[in-house]
């Protein structure tokens, strides 16, 4: 999709045996930036898990500002709860027109006003290839005074072997500053209500005197005795590298620890004819699980002087070593 910004994978193996990539795209005739204005979920399929990806459908187009996600849909993450699949999504709406091609809508001040209107949606359906039933409203907003006061956003749903579903999902206290913080909701299936398991962040890395220093891009899994979560390190001081990826782990979702080696990843990739390169962004990490293994970790990615100045962006999926 040449004529398209691309971000946010997250792959199912469907029931026809091949693999889906749920994506977010919007028109490059748009600036990187729209992202949060312009974006629609969409599918693509592939007979691996390395791809090529082909096009398929939009999933998750606009639909009208009757909707809370009727100008926007970003952030998928595709999961399967029995005979459901189930795409966790972010939606906004704003009140202002659809942006001209032409419009920075950071510095007209839409895209702030576009971001605060972040909530988590959800769609399922019983066939990868639809139809999708969309909610009507956010299966979790913002509580007004609290940390998670502005948005809910980057939702990362675990479905447990007892139909429960535990998810993750981004805030903040007041808007797109730092510091962006993670919450935990829990839901008896995945129909909901979403309940916070907890009235705090489950991490907080910031200080009163230095709030730049967090995370954001949860991927949580359950590994059949504990939770995982893989993160970005948006400045670099917990891992190392601005960026680079963390690995904690918790027994209840609730209390969680950083692994004593706590860099899952890097933003230096080795490709497969044996260059490296130094991606100025690797972001959204997701995980393909066959067997009850991590196969293939996935992310979004481009071509750029520096982080999110693209020429092109793309989803880049990396084999994982067998162990």
């Amino acid at each position: 999709m040449k004529d398209y910004w691309i971000w946010d994978p997250s792959v199912i193996k469907g029931e026809d045996g091949r693999y889906h990539m749920f994506a977010s795209r919007w028109s490059k005739q748009y600036g990187f930036g729209n992202w949060v204005t312009n974006s629609e979920v969409v599918r693509a399929i592939s007979d691996t898990p390395e791809g090529p990806y082909e096009f398929v459908e939009v999933v998750l187009p606009a639909r009208g500002k009757q909707y809370f996600d009727g100008c926007t849909t970003h952030n998928p993450r595709i999961v399967k709860s029995g005979d459901y699949y189930v795409l966790y999504y972010f939606g906004n709406n704003y009140d202002e027109p659809t942006p001209a091609f032409t419009e920075n809508v950071w510095e007209s001040g839409l895209g702030q006003k576009a971001w605060m209107h972040k909530r988590i949606g959800m769609a399922y359906s019983r066939s990868i290839a639809g139809p999708w039933k969309r909610v009507d409203q956010p299966i979790l907003n913002p509580r007004k005074g609290e940390w998670d006061a502005s948005i809910t956003s980057n939702p990362s749903p675990v479905v447990l072997p007892n139909g429960k579903v535990y998810l993750v999902y981004k805030s903040s206290p007041l808007n797109y500053n730092p510091p962006l913080l993670l919450g935990a909701a829990q839901a008896d299936s995945f129909l909901g209500p979403y309940r916070r398991l907890w009235e705090k962040p489950i991490f907080s890395f910031h200080t009163d005197q230095n709030h730049e220093n967090d995370v954001e891009d949860p991927f949580v899994w359950h590994n059949g005795q504990q939770f995982e979560l893989i993160m970005k390190d948006r400045y670099g001081k917990i891992c190392g590298e601005e960026g680079g990826g963390i690995h904690a782990y918790s027994k209840d979702g609730i209390d969680w620890h950083l692994s004593k080696s706590v860099k899952a990843y890097s933003k230096t990739i080795q490709w497969d004819d044996g260059t490296t390169s130094h991606q100025a962004n690797f972001e959204r990490p997701f995980l393909l699980f066959e067997n009850g293994k991590p196969t293939h970790l996935f992310a979004a990615t481009g071509d750029g002087s520096a982080p999110y100045q693209f020429e092109r962006t793309w989803n880049m999926v990396i084999p994982l070593k067998s162990t």
